[in-house]
């Protein structure tokens, strides 16, 4: 009869932890914005990341070495995700071709690949020859250069910039953490130093949050 009792009693403490943790950002140090309309998200162990990128952006390819940095202070502590979109007259190409190497488990290497290919090598990188290329040496071969060339995650690329307007994501590289809080180079005073340290504040200040 205790235990049954008692149940309840642990749920409900359990529930009022995720809902201070849900809306409480008073104590969170850093430069940041909080995104209208979008719930502050933090389970008490793990903070989620989500970085708006272009494999045409500079800013972004000089912040990639900067990422394990941040992810080597809280190791375990962080999820991040990559969104890969795209402006003006730039390809979804790149993007797609990085979803697909995701997909099938070699996106960071990808990823690196198509990075060296536009600023180290200068290749055109919304060429479905070159993708092929660099996912030929990825390890990947017919079936990838199929999806790529059908579009299979075409409609995935198009989400991902309607995800980013819907953030109000201006610039890139930006990184949302926590579901709500936005901040980019800009807003840490320009630089990707001031950027990455930046980032470890907000994450660190999170992981410090406790329920008063």
């Amino acid at each position: 009869m205790r235990l049954k009792r008692l149940i309840p009693v642990f749920l409900m403490v359990i529930l009022t932890c995720m809902s201070a943790f849900a809306g409480d950002i008073s104590n969170i140090r850093g430069e940041y914005t909080r995104v209208a309309g979008q719930p502050f998200k933090f389970n008490g162990k793990t903070v989620e990341v989500m970085e708006f990128m272009s494999f045409y952006c500079s800013h972004c390819y000089a912040f990639e070495k900067s990422i394990p940095v941040i992810k080597g202070n809280f190791p375990n502590k962080i999820k991040w995700k990559l969104v890969p979109i795209y402006w003006g007259n730039g390809s979804s190409k790149p993007g797609e071709a990085y979803l697909l190497a995701e997909e099938a488990g070699k996106g960071e290497q990808m990823k690196k690949a198509i990075f060296n290919a536009m600023f180290v090598d200068k290749k055109d990188i919304g060429s479905v020859e070159v993708l092929e290329s660099l996912a030929s040496q990825a390890g990947m071969g017919f079936d990838f250069s199929m999806k790529l060339r059908s579009g299979a995650k075409a409609e995935e690329a198009r989400k991902a910039v309607d995800l980013a307007h819907q953030y109000g994501v201006e610039e890139t590289p930006t990184i949302i953490i926590a579901g709500s809080l936005m901040t980019n180079p800009r807003a840490s005073g320009g630089g990707t130093d001031a950027f990455k340290d930046n980032a470890i504040t907000i994450i660190k200040s999170i992981l410090e949050t406790t329920v008063s």
